[in-house]
């Protein structure tokens, strides 16, 4: 499975994908970037003349690449179709933030598996910005489960 079939399987579409290229991926580890676009509606109210990406967007990132993008590489060789008949759902998690993120910035999604068992997959995930900073990072979990199980 290739990079760009794993963002093409995710069950995202604009203006709800935070993920524009997978660039490494393995059995337990997975990279990716994402470029936060200043014209994002979410940006007009979030903070008004002083626009902050919101928390929950930045944790929405780094569970599309962290969980989901490096779930798909997982099961690649299953029947798993995030957009017909498979499931995934976000079980735990525990996030820390420690730098705002701004309109026009890109940002790393690196994640780490911990564990992958009883359809249940577990990884360390950071985001990192331009300048290499850890913006925030977290252990998630999620069900992922394909469609013929």
């Amino acid at each position: 499975m290739t990079k760009v079939e794993i963002v093409n399987k995710l069950p995202y579409s604009d203006p709800f994908l935070f993920v524009d290229q997978i660039t490494e991926v393995s059995q337990k580890h997975i990279v990716g970037h994402y470029t936060f676009d200043e014209s994002h509606d979410f940006y007009k109210g979030h903070f008004v003349n002083f626009p902050v990406t919101p928390g929950v967007i930045l944790l929405e990132c780094m569970m599309q690449i962290g969980l989901v993008s490096l779930g798909i590489y997982l099961l690649r060789d299953k029947n798993f179709d995030l957009k017909s008949n498979s499931t995934v759902a976000m079980v735990d998690n525990e996030a820390r933030f420690y730098k705002p993120v701004f309109p026009n910035e890109k940002v790393t999604v690196v994640s780490d598996l911990e564990y992958f068992r009883f359809h249940k997959l577990k990884s360390k995930v950071k985001m990192l910005n331009e300048a290499e900073e850890v913006v925030c990072s977290g252990t998630f979990s999620g069900i992922l489960k394909p469609g013929d199980e």
